[in-house]
């Protein structure tokens, strides 16, 4: 579908208080139809085909390790393909992410596609503002599939309430991090939200800080997911605790420094 019959995703979502007052507290919230029927399903064809083009995974799923096994991930795609790009930049998805932060305005971190194949893995615990270098409680993601999926298909969980203590761990994603998370969600008796079955356009957003995993995909279908990430407007680039924020700095952040508000060409403004 060329990008001018594409839908403009510029109309607001009616994000409730509910919603809001859910993510706050939990750090995550579920939303459904986010995008309708017809909307994802005209954006799922150009998020695919980027995947396929842009995808350097050719191991087959034994000769990967619990990371690789996880899932295709293809990151930054809004900057390849200028229909993802609409996707991608959304005044739809940039509003109700202002929203649960509660700023006027957000810019773009960055963007994921997280393909699971058939026979996938498990996605181990983690936080993903461990791999940040700004505040990761201003900072959220959202992840929707592209599809209509089961828990079997690699549905995510959450474990309610884990952002509220900020980064809880410096181990990257692993078996080391799950077994880590495992003791410390039943440590401190945090619930678990278990996956859900979500129909293709549905979305969840996350905290920075929020621990969350994915079961492996047992189903004989692709789970196709597609994340933005946003951060609140006037956020400072901090300095790197640890190398993966040291590369994400270089790669999401081009040209900052830590002190420098984040505000690269790479992330730009967004707001409904």
């Amino acid at each position: 579908m060329p990008t001018g019959l594409l839908p403009a995703l510029t109309t607001a979502y009616p994000i409730s208080d509910d919603d809001v007052a859910a993510y706050r507290s939990n750090g995550h919230v579920r939303v459904a139809q986010l995008l309708t029927h017809e909307e994802v399903a005209a954006y799922r064809v150009p998020v695919a085909a980027a995947v396929e083009r842009l995808s350097t995974e050719t191991r087959p799923l034994a000769e990967r390790d619990s990371y690789g096994m996880a899932f295709l991930q293809v990151m930054n795609l809004w900057q390849h393909d200028e229909d993802v790009a609409r996707f991608v930049m959304a005044a739809r998805f940039a509003g109700v992410a202002a929203r649960l932060l509660g700023v006027p305005k957000v810019r773009l971190y960055h963007d994921q596609a997280l393909f699971k194949e058939p026979g996938g893995g498990y996605t181990p615990w983690h936080q993903d503002a461990m791999y940040w270098p700004l505040d990761g409680s201003r900072c959220l993601t959202m992840w929707m599939p592209l599809v209509d999926i089961t828990p079997a298909h690699g549905g995510l969980a959450f474990a309610s309430g884990s952002h509220v203590d900020g980064p809880l761990s410096d181990i990257g994603i692993s078996d080391a991090s799950e077994e880590h998370f495992d003791r410390l969600l039943a440590e401190r008796g945090l619930v678990v939200d278990e996956p859900v079955a979500m129909r293709a356009g549905d979305a969840s957003f996350h905290s920075g800080w929020t621990v969350h995993k994915a079961l492996g995909n047992s189903s004989d279908r692709m789970r196709e997911v597609m994340t933005v990430i946003w951060f609140a407007d006037g956020l400072s680039v901090l300095e790197p605790a640890n190398s993966a924020q040291a590369n994400d700095l270089t790669s999401w952040l081009p040209g900052l420094a830590p002190g420098d508000v984040a505000a690269s060409p790479a992330n730009p403004v967004l707001t409904l």
